[in-house]
């Protein structure tokens, strides 16, 4: 099987212009292809995993990657999917973010000398002319158009500024740019950025003639993306000082039971055959479908020696209770009240839970454990001796710390 057709099997495409053209270029490694990442904090999250392992596997198949870094339009703030404007980063923040950016990517893409690109749209956008961009740029765009988009539809009711309705003409200019700049002939998004996608497909064709040769590709990166990197608690991140090893294995160890094999064809680099062997499997074998996800994931991420620790961790605590290579939450001196600590503190401490309120529901509703012992007394402490030697907290059946001083 092809590249093209593996990419349709494992489900990340949802649709193409010029498909046949398109197939042909990506299966003979002719795409130099690019995705755009804003860089709206200092570490990406698994909502940005699918375009990284797209990247890889493209790559991988002899096709040249260009990451984007949004260096330049972070000043202004992409409207998809929002309901309310993002808040306004300095120049200093963008620029690390940026730089932390490119630092976790390389993990993914190789980058250098004929090999993966990475750029700035802040090299060409922060220098514009204002009067000379709205007249050549943005006499290609109809106003009707833009506002039809799904890019801005949901904000209109809410109102749209109109800092961010330029953002269509500067995401659309980026393709212009890389296509002269770097003969980038194919632009990769979610389903959310067609509308941006398509008008910068057509900015090249109006500004370079009907013969220009771009074309954009339509991925779920964004609607299933989104989804798969947010929890209760916020954005699972690439960062293993924001989500630590252990904690990025127990998010996919802990997917839905529809959706670990969704997961596991889009985001693993297992063979399809091997893949497919699992339509099957039901009831406890889904079990074990989501300890592959889970630890093919995290040793993509954190390397393999993260990822056996983690599912060690995993399998003694469900096993055994043990606490080896379980994550710890560590108690400082001026924590401690009397020479102790109550449950609900170190429930918080350990972010187990968001609140102390939270705290005391999962006491009250019997859903914590010290040791393997339920407790029952919100007010239950635990001395500095106890904390010393290490105590294993549990909330329900799915979070774990070894709480230590």
């Amino acid at each position: 099987m092809k590249i093209y057709d593996e990419l349709v099997a494992r489900g990340l495409i949802a649709q193409v212009t010029n498909e046949e053209e398109i197939k042909e270029m990506i299966d003979n490694g002719k795409a130099v292809f690019y995705i755009g990442f804003d860089p709206t904090a200092d570490s990406l999250h698994v909502g940005h995993f699918m375009a990284l392992c797209l990247m890889k596997r493209l790559q991988m198949a002899g096709n040249k990657p260009i990451a984007l870094i949004g260096g330049g339009t972070a000043h202004i703030g992409d409207p998809s999917g929002r309901t309310d404007m993002r808040s306004m980063m300095t120049k200093e923040t963008i620029d690390h973010n940026c730089e932390c950016f490119k630092k976790q990517m390389s993990r993914f893409i190789e980058f250098g000398e004929d090999k993966a690109l990475m750029v700035n749209n802040a090299d060409w956008l922060l220098d514009l002319n204002y009067i000379e961009f709205i007249r050549e740029i943005g006499c290609c765009f109809s106003v009707n158009n833009m506002l039809r988009a799904k890019c801005y539809e949901q904000r209109l009711e809410k109102g749209l500024s109109f800092l961010e309705f330029n953002y269509m003409l500067m995401q659309s200019y980026d393709f212009l740019e890389l296509y002269n700049r770097y003969g980038c002939n194919m632009q990769f998004g979610g389903d959310d950025q067609w509308s941006n996608m398509l008008g910068g497909t057509e900015l090249i064709r109006k500004k370079l003639g009907k013969d220009a040769h771009a074309m954009t590709i339509n991925l779920l990166l964004n609607s299933e993306g989104k989804k798969m990197g947010k929890t209760q608690s916020g954005a699972v991140w690439l960062d293993p000082n924001k989500t630590p090893p252990y904690d990025f294995y127990q998010y996919w160890r802990n997917v839905n039971d529809a959706d670990v094999l969704k997961c596991i064809r889009m985001l693993t680099f297992l063979p399809l055959e091997e893949i497919n062997k699992m339509d099957s499997w039901e009831g406890s074998q889904l079990n074990k479908a989501k300890e592959i996800l889970a630890y093919e994931l995290t040793k993509l991420v954190h390397g393999e020696e993260e990822a056996q620790k983690a599912q060690s961790a995993a399998q003694s605590i469900f096993s055994a209770g043990g606490s080896d290579n379980m994550p710890e939450a560590k108690i400082e001196e001026n924590d401690l009240r009397d020479g102790a600590i109550d449950i609900l503190t170190i429930l918080v401490k350990a972010e187990l839970v968001p609140s102390r309120s939270e705290a005391r529901r999962a006491v009250e509703q019997g859903g914590v454990t010290v040791e393997g012992d339920k407790v029952t007394d919100i007010k239950a402490t635990y001395t500095k001796a106890q904390l010393t030697a290490g105590i294993v907290v549990r909330r329900g059946k799915k979070a774990f710390k070894k709480i230590i001083m």
